[in-house]
C-alpha cells in the first residue's frame, strides 16, 4: 500500500517530468560542440577504412598476383576477380570488381593479401551520380592507388609496428 501511495505522489507531483526538465536545463546552457563540417573535419583514426585503392611495385608493375583470398575471404562477396597467365608464368588479373554498395569495410582483404596490394585509404568523401558507378574497375583501381601512393605508403609504414 504504501508503494502504491509513493507512486501516485511521483505521478502526481510529474517528478519524472522534473528530473527531464532538470537534465535538458543542464545541458541546454553548456557549450555546444558542433563540427560546421565541410569547413571543418574531425580527427580520423590512422586506422580508418575508406576507399579501396590497389598498388603497384615501385617499377609501375602491379603488385596483385591473382590470388583470389580477398575474394575469399570477403564475407559481402563485393570483390570480382578474374585472371589469366601471362607469357612469363606469372598470373595477374584481367578483371578486378569492388562492388561498394555491398562491402561492408571490414578491412578482411587488405589483411589477407599477401603482397600488399589491396589497401583501403582514409578516403571517405566518395559518392556516384550514375547508375553503376558503385562498382569500382581494376583500371579505377590502380588510378586511385597512383594518386595516393605517398599517403598510403606513409600510411601503412606508421602502422607497421602494430601489423
Amino acid at each position: 500500500m504504501l508503494a502504491a501511495l509513493k507512486q501516485f505522489g511521483r505521478t502526481f507531483f510529474l517528478v519524472e517530468l522534473l528530473k527531464g526538465m532538470q537534465l535538458t536545463g543542464r545541458h541546454f546552457f553548456a557549450k555546444k560542440i558542433t563540427v560546421q563540417y565541410p569547413e571543418e573535419k574531425t580527427p580520423k583514426s590512422p586506422r580508418f577504412r575508406g576507399l579501396h585503392a590497389l598498388r603497384r611495385y615501385p617499377n609501375g608493375e602491379e603488385r596483385c598476383i591473382a590470388c583470389k583470398l580477398c575474394e575469399a575471404v570477403c564475407p559481402a562477396l563485393a570483390i570480382t576477380i578474374e585472371s589469366e597467365e601471362r607469357d612469363d608464368g606469372t598470373r595477374r588479373t584481367t578483371r578486378y570488381d569492388i562492388d561498394l554498395f555491398k562491402c561492408i569495410y571490414c578491412g578482411f582483404c587488405e589483411e589477407a593479401c599477401p603482397v600488399d596490394s589491396i589497401v583501403e585509404t582514409d578516403i571517405h568523401e566518395f559518392h556516384f551520380e550514375n547508375r553503376g558507378e558503385h562498382i569500382i574497375t581494376k583500371q579505377q583501381l590502380l588510378e586511385i592507388g597512383d594518386k595516393y601512393e605517398a599517403d598510403i605508403a606513409a600510411a601503412r609504414q606508421a602502422d607497421a609496428p602494430y601489423r
